[in-house]
């Protein structure tokens, strides 16, 4: 049987817990779980891919000693269909918060399948208690002084907090 090797590809700026909640639903169909942060400048991040890179680490490394699944994390600035190949992976994984999700993510695995049609997507709804969570409502929020103790990790949440003072 072939490894099923899946590739989450984001921006994660930053990883919220919605993101988290597709990393250990995605760990328990996959036999390998890649986490690609994407460089994407044109977003205008407010962390670095390099720590964004770190702060999926720091975040994902729970998940996969709990599910003995094989999680890593890597930039990437490529086409998404080429990075999933030279990563070796056969899955890309998408998470849909709501419909207004799915007419982008559908379109997107459209074009995907005629690029490479040996590379499946795989939906995976987010979980009822993360549905509205967006890294961009988190950032607006948090920098605005409301609490995001809930959409964040404590380790992003303090990280985020030290952004917004410095900022």
């Amino acid at each position: 049987m072939t490894e099923r090797v899946g590739l989450y590809p984001g921006t994660f700026d930053p990883i919220t817990n919605g993101h988290l909640d597709i990393v250990t639903r995605a760990a328990r169909v996959v036999d390998r779980l890649i986490v690609a942060v994407a460089v994407n400048a044109g977003k205008g991040p407010l962390y670095t891919v390099d720590e964004r890179v770190q702060m999926v680490r720091e975040e994902v490394a729970a998940i996969a000693v709990t599910r003995g699944v094989n999680i890593q994390v890597l930039p990437f600035e490529t086409l998404l269909v080429d990075f999933v190949r030279s990563c070796g992976a056969n899955i890309i994984i998408r998470g849909l918060r709501a419909v207004s999700d799915f007419e982008y993510e559908f379109q997107m695995a459209g074009m995907n399948a005629r690029l490479s049609p040996e590379i499946e997507t795989l939906f995976l709804m987010a979980s009822e208690r993360c549905q509205f969570i967006s890294s961009r409502f988190v950032k607006e929020i948090g920098r605005l002084g409301g609490d995001i103790s809930s959409f964040v990790s404590p380790r992003v949440h303090a990280r985020l907090n030290q952004r917004f003072l410095s900022e």
